[in-house]
């Protein structure tokens, strides 16, 4: 650990023309008297570090000395190429490696390019999970990742609607969508999409039962290639998959499955323009665009869709976002339910009150918009 610590010192300072011992201190996470000892460790090792005195003084390399220990190790390389995606880093428990591997590149840059990757990082900069809402890191990830990274096989337990399932897999890759994490595996021969949040318990195939604790995740990241294979061994990874062609494949095929329901309803020119931003988007367009082609607006400028949706229930709880600029026309049921929250609503402002003292008809059994809304959580 303090051999690491020191070589990230050194690092951090060719990489830097001076930095003062709060820098280090703040970079390494220690104590300034921890960096002053580390600092007469390196010279008594005979790394040339100098130390300025006074209020602007600091700790500098002195005699263009320049380390050669910048080669990347395996977890770091990988780590290196996920670095933009910080957030990802940290639940997948890569953030020292990434870290560490982003300072041997700077340390092996020339002078007038070692603020590349800062001025990168201040201007390009990915935020996965979607709006209000509070990603939580599913607590079996580190372990997942670092099977898929191994290609080692596990033993997961699995929660199924109100069921609990026991499978073994070959984890093949992990993707991060809207702030939820997903595990594609292969079980069976087949490849397959796994919430890693529905994970209860996962151990190494072999080694007995599926364990909800990892023990081993503390361990040197940089030691996990060079492990002995006594867990149950590694699967043999077909060189075919593609996990991106893979994802954008089943992620088309769980939008189509979900929307086993249609809706038709008449839409104003704003209705058009609103009806993306408020249900599935690539179906919305779908829609607008087959009516457009095939009848087009009547002569109002309005357009009638068949809109594919998820339940009339879901549609409900999203079509009412439209308000006027959307006219139901079937199902008869969901029209009528339509129907009855527009007199509810008019009701509320009944014409001329101003002052918010129409009555309180909330209507039994008709629910709020904020009470429906697609169930399925991701496939």
């Amino acid at each position: 650990m303090r051999a690491a610590r020191l070589i990230k010192m050194v690092l951090l300072l060719q990489a830097r023309p001076s930095m003062t011992a709060a820098e280090l201190a703040r970079e390494l996470e220690v104590s300034e008297r921890t960096v002053a000892r580390d600092v007469l460790s390196l010279s008594e090792a005979g790394v040339p570090v100098y130390a300025d005195r006074g209020r602007a003084g600091g700790y500098r390399l002195i005699g263009g000395y320049r380390t050669r220990l910048t080669g990347l190790g395996r977890s770091e390389a990988e780590a290196l190429f996920l670095s933009g995606v910080p957030s990802a880093l940290r639940e997948m428990g890569l953030a020292d490696a990434a870290s560490a591997a982003r300072l041997k590149v700077s340390a092996a840059l020339l002078p007038e390019l070692r603020d590349a990757a800062t001025g990168a990082a201040q201007r390009f900069h990915l935020d996965a999970p979607g709006w209000y809402q509070e990603p939580e890191t599913p607590a079996l990830l580190p372990k997942i990742a670092d099977a898929v990274w191994d290609d080692r096989r596990i033993t997961a337990r699995y929660l199924r609607k109100d069921t609990e399932v026991e499978r073994e897999l070959e984890p093949y890759g992990l993707v991060l969508k809207a702030g939820v994490w997903y595990l594609a595996a292969r079980t069976q021969g087949d490849y397959r999409v796994y919430r890693v949040d529905r994970f209860t318990e996962v151990a190494p195939t072999g080694s007995g039962a599926a364990s909800g604790t990892d023990d081993a995740n503390d361990a040197d990241d940089a030691d996990r290639t060079d492990k002995t294979d006594n867990t149950g061994g590694r699967f043999a990874r077909d060189a075919s998959f593609d996990l991106p062609d893979f994802w954008a494949q089943r992620a088309a095929q769980f939008a189509r499955s979900i929307l086993r329901e249609e809706v038709v309803l008449r839409l104003s020119p704003r209705g058009v323009r609103q009806l993306p931003y408020v249900t599935e988007r690539a179906a919305a367009r779908e829609a607008i665009e087959r009516a457009q082609t095939a009848d087009g607006p009547d002569e109002h400028g309005r357009l009638t869709v068949t809109l594919a949706v998820e339940s009339a229930e879901v549609a409900y709880a999203q079509l009412l976002a439209l308000g006027p600029e959307g006219d139901i026309l079937a199902p008869p049921e969901l029209r009528e339910r339509f129907a009855s929250a527009a007199r509810r609503m008019a009701a509320l402002y009944p014409e001329g009150d101003t002052a918010g003292a129409g009555p309180d008809a909330d209507g039994p059994g008709e629910g709020t918009p904020g009470e429906a809304g697609p169930g399925h959580g991701g496939p």
